[in-house]
């Protein structure tokens, strides 16, 4: 599998996506593709104009043909929810957007795996699927890997250890109806009920428990950094590179993707995240973990949402 991707949209997070890869190494070949040529294109410079001090990389600005050959290609383009606007409104006016980049960049790159990373993302990844013939191990929605990097750095500060020893991950949809299944929370190999009582710094550790104080502070953090600063674009960007390694290196990775429910805990015909390994084949397939009563219905709930969205756009 070769590494060049195209990035469709050179705003903040497609740019910042470029940019991180080129810092990471994580691909030699990008191409930044927005209806703003000149955008595309002072972006690509920028970025490049850089590269003698990271790895090695051709980033350039370029049209859909451009694309041809791409292992990857990441679709960020979409308008930002604006002020007063239902989240009924941006679905459409961002599927339209979507619909018409499909027409354009599927017949240059037909055998590429795809990100959707533009919101909402539940949605646009269902449509991509609808639209593009692309087969569904070759379309990913970043889904909620966000929200389980945020549910991980909060749990790694209040239990006082790397966030790479916190295995607790978001599920469902990315947005309200989200959840984290506690059940299967794990702090270096016990049981997050557990930890404070095994970890050898225990006294220091003040948390308690307080789950769904947790929860919501996961749920709204993405609102708190647009409020502050008016967008959020680094930790997306880091995300969505680590899905573009995870596929580069092929070993198979757990994440909380957005993909495809073909009847995984009872649930058909809607795109929303669980634990999917993923690969250089793009989607190997889910980890069918055992929720308990009270997860299976968040989880539901959370699909049954997102269809009452699909039912209402118009696609």
């Amino acid at each position: 599998m070769g590494n060049k991707v195209t990035i469709i949209g050179a705003g903040s997070v497609g740019a910042t996506i470029a940019n991180d890869m080129v810092v990471t190494g994580t691909a030699t070949d990008i191409v930044l593709i927005d209806i703003d040529e000149q955008k595309s294109f002072g972006e690509a410079m920028d970025i490049y104009q850089g590269t003698s001090f990271g790895a090695p990389a051709i980033v350039r600005s370029g049209g859909y043909a451009d694309a041809a050959d791409s292992s990857i290609v990441v679709i960020t383009s979409g308008l930002p929810r604006k002020n007063g606007q239902t989240r009924l409104e941006l679905a459409q006016i961002n599927v339209d957007i979507l619909k018409d980049i499909t027409a354009q960049i599927v017949p240059y790159a037909p055998n590429a795996i795809y990100i959707i990373v533009s919101n909402p993302v539940d949605v646009m990844t269902y449509v991509f699927h609808k639209i593009s013939g692309i087969p569904a191990s070759h379309i990913i929605g970043s889904g909620t890997v966000l929200d389980t990097a945020r549910l991980q750095a909060e749990l790694a500060k209040e239990l006082h250890i790397s966030p790479k020893n916190v295995h607790a991950h978001v599920y469902g949809e990315h947005g309200d109806s989200s959840f984290v299944p506690w059940s299967l929370a794990t702090i270096a190999n016990n049981h997050i009920s557990i930890y404070k009582g095994h970890a050898p710094h225990g006294e220091e550790i003040a948390f308690s428990g307080e789950y769904a104080l947790v929860e919501e502070k996961v749920r709204t953090s993405g609102a708190v950094v647009i409020k502050a600063k008016g967008v959020t674009n680094y930790a997306i960007a880091m995300a969505v590179c680590h899905i573009v390694r995870c596929i580069f290196n092929g070993a198979g990775t757990a994440l909380t993707v957005s993909t495809m429910m073909n009847g995984e805990y009872g649930i058909h015909d809607v795109c929303l995240s669980v634990l999917n390994l993923v690969d250089n084949n793009g989607v190997r397939g889910k980890i069918s973990n055992d929720l308990t009563a009270e997860e299976l219905e968040k989880l539901r709930i959370s699909a049954e949402k997102l269809k009452e969205t699909i039912a209402a756009i118009n696609f």
